[in-house]
């Protein structure tokens, strides 16, 4: 494992209604300090105090969109080759979609689209910052396209991306319940529906497996501990061999019936115990964040 520590900056762009707040929201989630349209007059002095304090600023990421102030989009590719040349590790992710699904989704949520005006529709401002944020489109190190995606499954996508330019591999521990579907994306998933459910005890129903009484409740059955213990011995023994052949990104899946209470304290302790060995450990618990 390398730990050597150099900075990652990530800038996340992409068209309006693409899904770069849930993009920025994933990266969030892998500990990356999150800044959306930073003006661009402190671009640059903001990639100095990363270059200056290195330990500080190790994960940083930044939204730009084509509203952005001060901001020249065709200047972005040459500021991201700057980055990279004075020894930052940067890279540039971009959202898209098709029109038809841009359209839809502004419908559904009847927002406005930030660069529509009196005189232009719906349909001729998502055509006018298509065509607007196009250099910074063809400078991405990543392009995604949120058409046919769900916002769980672009969290992945950007996990993936962003992993892949990561020093160390990053391990995502993702609760989920089967009654809402089993994720089709892990690596690993393990069923902890045969443990005792603290769902029928009506004072914990309401709470998760982060809270404090559920906890309680689990720490106290041998069952669970003995799950819990032999999940971590399992990926204990395997997660290296994975980082042996380069590996950037498992994905580790636990299910219970919900998704609230045993997954997710099970989730929560594996983190806790693999955060010693691995870095670069991203908790996401499906049910919970719906």
């Amino acid at each position: 494992m390398n730990t050597e520590a150099q900075p990652q900056i990530v800038i996340v762009s992409g068209l309006s209604g693409a899904g770069k707040s849930t993009a920025l929201k994933a990266l969030e989630d892998m500990g990356f300090h999150c800044i959306d349209n930073l003006p661009a007059r402190l671009m640059n002095d903001f990639a100095n105090h990363v270059r200056e304090d290195r330990e500080l600023y190790r994960k940083v990421a930044l939204g730009i969109d084509a509203r952005a102030p001060g901001l020249k989009l065709d200047d972005v590719p040459g500021w991201l080759d700057g980055l990279r040349e004075s020894g930052l590790n940067a890279q540039l992710l971009f959202l898209g979609a098709d029109d038809a699904t841009l359209v839809k989704r502004f419908s559904k949520t009847r927002r406005r689209h930030p660069l529509s005006q009196d005189q232009r529709g719906l349909k001729s401002a998502i055509a006018h910052e298509r065509e607007l944020l196009r250099p910074v489109a063809d400078a991405a190190d990543h392009v995604i396209d949120t058409s046919t995606i769900n916002i769980h499954q672009l969290t992945h996508e950007t996990w993936k991306c962003v992993a892949r330019d990561s020093r160390d591999m990053t391990v995502v521990l993702q609760s989920f319940g089967f009654s809402h579907g089993a994720p089709t994306d892990v690596d690993f998933l393990f069923d902890a529906r045969c443990l005792p459910n603290p769902h029928w005890d009506k004072s914990l129903r309401p709470k998760t497996g982060r809270d404090a009484g559920v906890a309680e409740w689990l720490q106290q059955e041998p069952l669970v501990q003995k799950m819990g213990d032999d999940i971590l011995a399992y990926l204990k023994t395997w997660l290296p061999e994975f980082e042996r052949v380069h590996r950037a990104f498992v994905t580790v899946g636990i299910g219970c019936t919900g998704g609230r209470h045993r997954s997710v304290y099970l989730a929560e302790r594996l983190k806790r115990e693999l955060s010693e060995d691995y870095p670069e450990v991203v908790l996401h618990h499906r049910e919970l964040s719906s």
